[in-house]
């Protein structure tokens, strides 16, 4: 089958679903489906690799490691052990240090049922570590997530001393430190335009 073009305009429909199709005879008398539900559960044990681990055992001592790529000069966190930019072995270590700023956020409103912990409204954002050149997941806290604005610095929550383990959950969240707003420069990067407010 040759290749079908690639459709540019997003108000014309593809073709595939352009065509009228219809239910089959043997079962236009049948109760049609309104849901499926099929419980799934997958368990697997994951071994982090040399990079991973370095990442995992920093954690304890409250640090926060990254590795550079040799090519680019970026800063990945968490390390993989490669730059997925230039498909290179990482060479390496960073540490940056646990403050950052919001690149991008979410506000959860509704209670997922699998993590109780999160009671909503909370904020979950990409966080862009000073001088890391890719942002990781966390969650805003300890103020009100409507006061959270693309560029509002952060920093590192950690566990108490006590409770520290190799670990990234050693990071309950991540807190405005108060400072003025980072001015994002290239705020289209993530999917954003217009002014930061």
């Amino acid at each position: 089958m040759p290749a079908q073009p690639f459709q540019q305009d997003p108000s014309v429909p593809p073709s595939c679903v352009v065509e009228v199709t219809g239910v089959p005879e043997k079962v236009a008398s049948t109760e049609p489906v309104q849901s499926v539900r099929t419980p799934i559960r997958m368990e697997y044990t994951y071994t982090p690799g040399r990079a991973l681990s370095d990442y995992l055992v920093a954690m304890k001592d409250k640090k926060i490691i990254a590795e550079r790529c040799p090519e680019t000069g970026q800063v990945f966190v968490p390390p993989r052990g490669v730059s997925p930019v230039a498909g290179v072995v990482t060479a390496g270590k960073v540490e940056l240090p646990a403050t950052g700023y919001v690149e991008s956020f979410n506000i959860t409103r509704v209670p997922i049922a699998t993590r109780p912990d999160l009671e909503p409204p909370y904020c979950s954002a990409w966080i862009l570590l000073d001088g890391a050149s890719i942002s990781f997941m966390g969650l805003v806290i300890n103020c009100e997530p409507e006061s959270v604005k693309l560029g509002t610095r952060v920093r590192a929550v950690w566990k108490p001393d006590d409770e520290l383990e190799m670990a990234a959950t050693n990071i309950l969240g991540w807190e405005p430190t108060g400072e003025p707003d980072v001015e994002i420069p290239d705020i289209e990067r993530i999917g954003q335009k217009g002014d930061l407010e």
